[in-house]
């Protein structure tokens, strides 16, 4: 379902920040960056319709991404990268994800959610238009 991003997914990538994300979507140098860092995760959908990208720092994993094309929304592909990613951290030696997450995105929370991670504090007005981030963890050992 799922596979590293390589270079030549790129200017695929950055279509879809561009769709999901507008003004604030990563540029396609910043997608670029991601996908070569050896620091990185970056995966694809076979059909390049989604992609999730997680940073490493010792035995943590941030996840920083996930998106998918509004037109293939509710196929399950958020859910399948989403495991997909942990695994892929895990096998990396990490041992939490952390991710940051808008208060009002209510799809996202209940993915999250249903995955395991828990809402461990949350940063007020980090988005623009004053929208509060929730801050999630997950124990990677307990995955699954």
């Amino acid at each position: 379902m799922s596979r590293t991003a390589t270079e030549a997914d790129v200017e695929a990538i950055a279509a879809i920040e561009r769709s999901c994300f507008g003004a604030s979507a990563w540029s396609e140098g910043l997608v670029r960056d991601e996908v070569v860092s050896d620091r990185h995760v970056v995966l694809v959908t076979d059909d390049l319709a989604a992609y999730a990208a997680a940073s490493l720092a010792g035995e943590t994993a941030d996840l920083d991404r996930i998106a998918v094309l509004p037109a293939a929304r509710g196929r399950g592909l958020a859910r399948d990268l989403l495991t997909d990613l942990v695994d892929r951290v895990r096998d990396l030696g990490a041992d939490r994800m952390l991710l940051e997450v808008a208060a009002d995105n209510a799809a996202a929370i209940g993915l999250y959610e249903a995955h395991g991670f828990d809402t461990i504090s949350t940063r007020r007005g980090y988005y623009a238009g004053g929208i509060d981030a929730l801050v999630m963890e997950i124990t990677i050992a307990e995955w699954r």
